[in-house]
């Protein structure tokens, strides 16, 4: 008999109904073959009577996440309220009680990353967060598993779709600013506040993230160099395309002998 791996997500938004919608609905096809039989047994909310367009047996929902932290049959916990607290209590406790963490909290890890991981290992356990960076690239992965034996001395990428959205509108339809981050806006790719991703502070704390991840040091955000994509204008954008380049909100990390350089900027 298959041994039941319990799992308890906490945040019902956009993404947690995703999730729960994955896990709930194509449970026996994330079970086979991997020895286990995965369950969504509890989900957290602060709100669960809200429709959500998710069909979702009332008997697994709460609106207490200590309900699943503090169980002991539940081995997983899904982290997928954002923001800093109480998400970074409910981690600490999750993974100080022996229960492996996934989450996508950029910001939290960003900020609190390393107490995190140093809190997993002391208790042997594991924390995920591969979806904080690069959406469904599996970065973390890679670097953690398929280059550990390789010294990383550089990093470049584009770490935010929003502002990629918007710089590509730009070039390609000639729009401004203004116009092209409305287009976004309209499609959903961005929030009604942007500030996030135009400043280039999301993009920073991906790097944050990276950086523990690639070099294995711990730098935070307020200390990367970031200047966002707000100056931007359409002038801009043709200038460069009249010497070749396009414009981009790159995310750059280096050593230099005993330092690191990091920073975001286009």
């Amino acid at each position: 008999m298959k041994r039941k791996v319990q799992v308890g997500l906490i945040g019902l938004g956009t993404i947690g109904r995703g999730v729960a919608k994955l896990l709930l609905g194509r449970q026996k096809e994330l079970s086979y073959g991997r020895g286990f039989d995965l369950q969504l047994v509890r989900i957290a909310d602060v709100d669960i009577t809200t429709p959500r367009g998710i069909d979702l047996p009332a008997e697994i929902l709460t609106t207490d996440a200590y309900q699943i932290i503090d169980d002991s049959n539940i081995s997983i916990v899904i982290e997928l309220i954002g923001g800093i607290e109480p998400a970074r209590t409910y981690i600490l406790r999750a993974l100080e009680q022996g229960k492996s963490v996934v989450t996508a909290n950029k910001a939290l890890l960003s900020q609190h990353g390393e107490e995190l991981l140093q809190v997993a290992q002391r208790n042997g356990t594991y924390l995920y967060f591969e979806a904080s960076v690069c959406a469904g690239i599996p970065i973390i992965r890679i670097i953690r598993e398929g280059l550990v034996a390789n010294r990383i001395q550089k990093l470049y990428g584009i770490l935010n779709g929003t502002t990629n959205y918007i710089l590509t509108k730009m070039a390609e339809e000639e729009s401004s600013f203004k116009e092209a981050l409305a287009r976004a806006q309209q499609k959903g790719y961005a929030e009604a506040d942007p500030t996030l991703d135009i400043s280039g502070l999301d993009a920073a704390q991906k790097l944050s993230i990276l950086l523990r991840v690639g070099f294995n040091v711990s730098i935070p955000v307020e200390d990367i160099f970031c200047e966002g994509i707000e100056k931007i204008t359409s002038r801009d954008i043709e200038y460069a395309r009249e010497l070749g380049y396009a414009i981009k909100l790159l995310a750059i990390a280096k050593r230099l002998d005993r330092f690191i350089e990091a920073r975001v900027h286009p």
